[in-house]
C-alpha cells in the first residue's frame, strides 16, 4: 500500500530557501500582461505620431499656401483705393488678417522643430523662397506669413491652431483611457487564466487536510485544464479509497491482534511459574497493546466536535495518570477558569502523549525523573499551552521532523521503545480541533511543545 501511495502522490522536492518577495500567480500574470499591453500602446503612439507628422504638415502647408495665394490674388487685382477695403473686409469676415510689413517689425521665427520645419519647406515650395514664417510679430502671437505683391511687403496672420499637431493634453487623455482599459483588461484576463489554478490549489489544500470530496470541473472548454482536472479527481478518488482501506486494515489489525494478546496474557499468568518472567511477559504484552492503541489513534478520521473544555481540570486529570514520581513529575500553572474550544477526549489524548513523550525522553543527565512544567499565555483569540521538559533537547535541524509518523529523533531522546507516533498523533489531533503544535528547544535545555488552541467565548 505504501508503494501505491507513492504512485498516487509524487515525492516532494527538496525545500528551497524562501524568496524575500513572492507574488501570487494572479499578480504575476497581471503585471506581465499590463507590461506587454502598455508597451504595445507606447509603440502604437510613437508610430501614429510618426505617421501623422508628414500628412498633417503637408495639409497645414497647403491650407496656409491657399490663404496666401487667395489674399495675394485679391490684393494684386485691386487698385490702391480698394486694397484697403479688401484688407478690412478680410479682417472682419475671416480669422485672417493682412497687414503691411514694415522694416522695423520685430518677429520670432516659426520653424523650431521637425514639424514646423517641414511646414516651412512645403510653404516655400508652394510660394516663394523668400517667404517668411514667424510665430509672433511685435509681440502678437499667431502664424505670420510674410509675402510680397510686386514691391509691397505684407504679413498674413492666421490662427496658430491651423498648423499645430495634436496637443500633449489630447495625447494624455487618449493614452490615459487606453492605459486604464489595459489595466482592466489585464485584470480580467489574469483572473480567467488563474481561476482554474486557484480551484486546483484550493482542492489540493483540502486533500492535504484529509478531505477528498473536492471535485474539479471536468467539462471546461480548455483541453489542458480539463485533463488536469480529470486526473486530479481520479487521484482524489484513489486517495479516498486508499484512506478507507487503511482505516479498515488498521481496525482489522487491532481486532486480530488483541485476541491473541489476551490469550498470551492468560497463558502467561497460568503457565509461567517464574514471577519475574511472568512480569516481563506482561510488560511486553502491555507494550504491544499500547502500540496498537497508537496506530488506532493516528488512523482516527474526521474532525472533532468542539465544545468548551476546562483546561486546568483536563491537565490535572491526565497528569494524575502518571503516578510514579521516580519516572515523571508534572507541575501545572494554568488558570483554574481557563476554557478552550476542543474535544475532551482528543485534547486529553494530546496531553497524555506529550507527558508520555516527556517521561520517556525528557530526563536529565543525572537519570532522575523527568521534570515537566505546564504553563500558558493568551494571544488574542488563542490560548498557547507550553509543555516543557528538562531533557537533552533535539537538534534544531530535526525539530520539524518530530511530527512525522514513525520518525525518531537522535539517540538521546529515543532510549525507550515506542511506535514513533506520539507527536504525530498530537499534531493530527490538534489539526482536527483547529489548533496547531509548535516544537522548540528551551534556551537552557529541554524541549518545549507549544499547543495552540482556540479560546472559548
Amino acid at each position: 500500500m505504501r508503494r501505491r501511495l507513492r504512485r498516487l502522490w509524487p515525492r516532494r522536492a527538496p525545500s528551497r530557501p524562501r524568496q524575500s518577495v513572492a507574488l501570487s500567480l494572479f499578480w504575476r500574470t497581471f503585471f506581465l500582461l499590463a507590461l506587454l499591453l502598455g508597451g504595445g500602446i507606447f509603440a502604437w503612439v510613437q508610430t501614429l505620431r510618426a505617421l501623422e507628422l508628414e500628412p498633417r504638415a503637408v495639409q497645414s502647408a497647403q491650407q496656409i499656401a491657399s490663404l496666401v495665394n487667395l489674399s495675394r490674388a485679391a490684393l494684386r487685382y485691386s487698385d490702391s483705393i480698394h486694397r484697403v477695403a479688401v484688407v478690412k473686409t478680410m479682417s472682419e469676415e475671416e480669422a485672417v488678417k493682412v497687414l503691411p510689413r514694415e522694416p522695423g517689425h520685430r518677429w520670432e521665427p516659426f520653424e523650431t522643430d521637425r514639424f514646423t520645419r517641414r511646414i516651412g519647406r512645403e510653404l516655400r515650395a508652394r510660394l516663394d523662397e523668400d517667404t517668411i514664417l514667424a510665430r509672433s510679430v511685435n509681440g502678437v502671437d499667431g502664424l505670420w506669413v510674410g509675402f510680397t505683391i510686386e514691391r509691397d511687403a505684407y504679413w498674413l496672420q492666421a490662427e496658430a491652431t491651423r498648423v499645430y499637431p495634436l496637443t500633449g493634453g489630447t495625447w494624455f487623455v487618449w493614452v490615459g483611457i487606453a492605459f486604464i482599459a489595459t489595466l482592466l483588461g489585464s485584470a480580467a484576463i489574469a483572473r480567467l487564466i488563474n481561476q482554474p489554478l486557484r480551484d486546483l490549489s484550493f482542492a489540493a489544500s483540502r486533500i492535504r487536510e484529509g478531505e477528498y470530496e473536492s471535485q474539479l470541473d471536468e467539462n471546461t472548454l480548455t483541453s489542458e485544464i480539463r485533463e488536469v482536472n480529470m486526473g486530479f479527481n481520479r487521484m482524489a478518488r484513489e486517495l479516498a479509497k486508499v484512506e478507507e482501506d487503511r482505516a479498515v486494515m488498521l481496525a482489522g489489525i487491532s481486532h486480530d491482534l488483541r485476541t491473541p494478546l489476551a490469550r498470551l496474557r492468560l497463558e502467561a499468568e497460568m503457565s509461567v511459574n517464574d514471577e519475574e518472567a511472568r512480569r516481563n511477559m506482561a510488560m511486553d504484552i502491555d507494550q504491544l497493546d499500547a502500540i496498537i492503541d497508537k496506530f488506532m489513534d493516528y488512523a482516527r478520521p474526521g474532525d472533532a466536535p468542539l465544545i468548551p473544555v476546562n483546561l486546568s481540570g483536563l491537565i490535572e486529570r491526565e497528569a494524575a495518570a502518571f503516578r510514579d514520581p521516580t519516572q515523571i513529575r508534572i507541575s501545572a500553572r494554568v488558570a483554574i477558569d481557563l476554557m478552550v474550544l476542543a474535544d475532551d477526549t482528543e485534547l486529553g489524548r494530546v496531553f497524555a502523549n506529550l507527558f508520555e513523550n516527556a517521561r520517556r525522553y525528557g530526563r536529565g543527565e543525572g537519570g532522575g525523573p523527568a521534570l515537566v512544567l505546564v504553563s500558558y499565555t493568551r494571544s488574542g483569540p488563542w490560548v498557547v499551552v507550553s509543555v516543557r521538559d528538562h531533557g537533552p533537547g533535539v537538534p534544531p535541524a530535526r525539530l520539524a521532523q518530530l511530527t512525522t509518523p514513525f520518525y525518531r529523533g537522535d539517540t538521546a531522546r529515543t532510549a525507550a521503545t515506542g511506535a514513533g507516533l506520539g507527536l504525530a498523533i498530537v499534531d493530527k489531533s490538534l489539526q482536527r480541533m483547529g489548533g496547531r503544535l509548535e516544537l522548540a528547544n528551551a534556551p537552557d535545555g529541554g524541549l518545549i511543545a507549544h499547543v495552540r488552541l482556540k479560546r472559548a467565548p
